[in-house]
């Protein structure tokens, strides 16, 4: 691993759990997804800056460590609107995630069945539909005006279209997988046997009670989302 990375949140009364619980479970996904953590960055806020997610003299400390320490990404440990996306870019001229797309990441590199697949790719284009936009800004001021459309233009509405058809192609695939599913489903029931399923939260040791009852060989390993596609003995 060699990609510097800043893991970056911000606690709120409104906050599910403890932002030091979050952020290091935020610090474990980026190491997962094979990047290198080595600073947390936290703060207290009744709510999450609207423009920039923390204030803008934490965002002053925040872009002064990515230089003296030459971070190349910076993950957020909420998701951000795109407008928040697009300021922290543009202000810390970085790579910007936050813990949704830094999810999708590590799921797209863990799915092995069809089903797991089609059901990822689907939540990272319905992610980055009302992203599209802040990828062309660049582009924008090539052209554009009264009688001409701008590249930036033209190719962001080419992109929506061409993403729209594929969210629609996949959730056709999805029901015929869902189907054959449901298929597979009915003939366990049909079997003489009773069935249990382990069910617990990422990394509980589910791979691990599972191996010990079935003697299988199924992937144990002490990372967040390690294993993503369910496996039956």
């Amino acid at each position: 691993m060699n990609t510097k990375t800043v893991c970056v949140g911000v606690e709120t009364p409104k906050s599910d759990w403890p932002i030091e619980d979050s952020i290091a479970e935020l610090n474990e996904l980026a190491t997962t997804a094979g990047l290198e953590p080595i600073e947390m960055v936290t703060q207290n806020r009744e709510t999450p800056n609207k423009l920039s997610y923390i204030g803008k003299g934490k965002l002053e400390e925040l872009n002064i460590l990515v230089k003296d320490e030459d971070i190349a990404v910076a993950i957020f440990d909420d998701e951000l609107s795109p407008i928040q996306q697009r300021h922290l870019e543009n202000t810390l001229q970085i790579k910007i995630l936050d813990r949704t797309s830094l999810v999708l990441d590590i799921f797209s590199q863990r799915a092995q069945t069809k089903e797991a697949q089609i059901q990822i790719e689907l939540a990272q284009l319905d992610y980055l539909q009302p992203r599209l936009r802040r990828m062309w800004t660049h582009l924008s001021r090539l052209g554009g005006g009264i009688g001409t459309r701008g590249p930036g233009e033209t190719q962001l509405e080419v992109d929506r279209r061409q993403i729209s058809k594929r969210i629609q192609k996949l959730k056709q695939d999805l029901k015929k997988v869902k189907k054959a599913r449901e298929n597979q489903r009915k003939q366990r029931l049909n079997t003489p046997y009773i069935t249990i399923a382990i069910m617990g939260y990422t990394n509980a040791g589910k791979s691990t009670i599972h191996h010990l009852l079935t003697n299988s060989n199924v992937l144990q390993e002490d990372k967040l989302f390690a294993t993503l596609d369910p496996t039956t003995r």
